[in-house]
């Protein structure tokens, strides 16, 4: 398989609904109830172990639900060597719980064996482009399927950036068949911080790569904003998710929350919102839903 044949062959993830973060506070809960959520998404790394609890509780919910993988430490845009032993762990979590689709950040967590433990942001240039489009292919062939990547908040920009973030995602989503996981959150976090219009960044998309939408909350700080993910989604993202919406159709939407994490019941009912503003946005909804 190479980046070439995923372009043409990959088929692109089904259609899920509204989904959730699956985090431990919620074990209990998801496994004692029904909630009405249609899938859930786990962070790929909490999982990669083998064995204990994490991987008995993820046996039964996948048994329940659908689920996507989605990582923090792939590191796709670092000059380090790609990790050979963290792609086959990839792979094998992902043979054994068979997920709609893999996905991590268009970002670099670190270089020379430091892991900086954030995710940070890419110099658009062509030769960055280069160099992240190698690698992507690399890590499809590694681990049998596409990835998918997600756009990042961002508080600098570099100077000798050559082109915009979106036309950076979208010749990469071209050249290496990947999907993209668009956060909402994100593009709105950005565009605040660097003074360009979020709407233009959704606008300059494909169509046809968006396989997830990500919303979350965040503190703002009045002269910039940080991307917490600790707090509601605030009405300034979710006017943009409406806007996302008008421009991509049905597409799988989830929230996330990372810290300050409310009863799964909140978490639902936040959750009907997006449900809310999508079925209002596409007049066909409940044929796709």
């Amino acid at each position: 398989m190479n980046s070439q044949s995923l372009d043409q062959t990959a088929v692109r993830p089904r259609y899920l609904g509204f989904g959730l973060g699956l985090r431990p506070q919620h074990y209990a809960d998801i496994l004692g109830g029904n909630p009405d959520v249609d899938w859930f998404e786990v962070i790929s790394e909490n999982y990669m172990v083998p064995g204990g609890q994490p991987l008995r509780m993820l046996e039964r919910i996948r048994a329940r639900y659908p689920i996507v993988m989605h990582g923090v430490s792939l590191s796709i845009a670092s000059t380090s060597p790609i990790d050979h032993a963290y792609l086959a762990g990839l792979r094998t979590l992902a043979d054994r719980f068979e997920p709609e689709f893999v996905s991590d950040h268009l970002c670099w967590t670190g270089v020379h064996g430091v892991n900086l433990h954030d995710l940070l942001p890419v110099p658009y240039t062509r030769e960055a482009l280069d160099h992240v489009c190698a690698r992507v292919a690399a890590v499809q062939d590694a681990i049998a399927r596409p990835l998918a990547l997600e756009n990042v908040s961002s508080y600098v920009e570099y100077a000798h950036s050559e082109m915009s973030e979106w036309d950076f995602l979208a010749e990469l989503t071209r050249r290496t068949g990947c999907w993209l996981v668009l956060d909402v959150n994100n593009v709105f976090v950005s565009a605040f911080n660097h003074g360009w219009d979020a709407r233009r960044f959704i606008d300059a998309i494909p169509r046809d790569r968006v396989v997830q939408f990500h919303l979350a909350g965040h503190e703002h700080a009045m002269t910039h904003i940080i991307d917490t993910h600790d707090a509601l989604v605030p009405p300034e993202v979710w006017d943009l998710y409406a806007y996302a919406v008008d421009r991509f159709g049905a597409v799988s939407t989830i929230i996330e929350r990372d810290d300050h994490i409310p009863p799964l019941a909140d978490m639902v009912s936040e959750l009907s919102i997006a449900r809310r503003i999508a079925h209002e946005r596409i007049p066909s909804f409940a044929k796709v839903s």
